[in-house]
């Protein structure tokens, strides 16, 4: 027996403070956190941009995604304090 369409549906929070994240960001979702474009985004990953270390990715086929924690750490590495 095939399970219904109820069975394979993601659960929903109960709560409306509570708020699913991914653990992974695609790369329109990273351009959204950044507010850059996906272009950018791409030279990131592929380490195209002066100055920025390479923004570390998985590639799933064709898509590229990034890791939640991997873009924190990411963004910290980069953050710099004026002098």
């Amino acid at each position: 027996m095939l399970p219904s369409r109820k069975d394979t549906e993601l659960p929903v929070a109960s709560s409306p403070d509570i708020r699913w994240e991914p653990a992974v960001f695609t790369v329109k979702e990273v351009a959204r956190e950044l507010r850059c474009s996906k272009a950018h985004v791409h030279n990131l990953i592929n380490g195209k941009v002066h100055g920025a270390p390479p923004l570390p990715s998985i590639s799933v086929g064709r898509r590229r995604l990034v890791r939640k924690e991997s873009l924190q750490q990411w963004i910290e590495l980069n953050e710099h304090t004026p002098r």
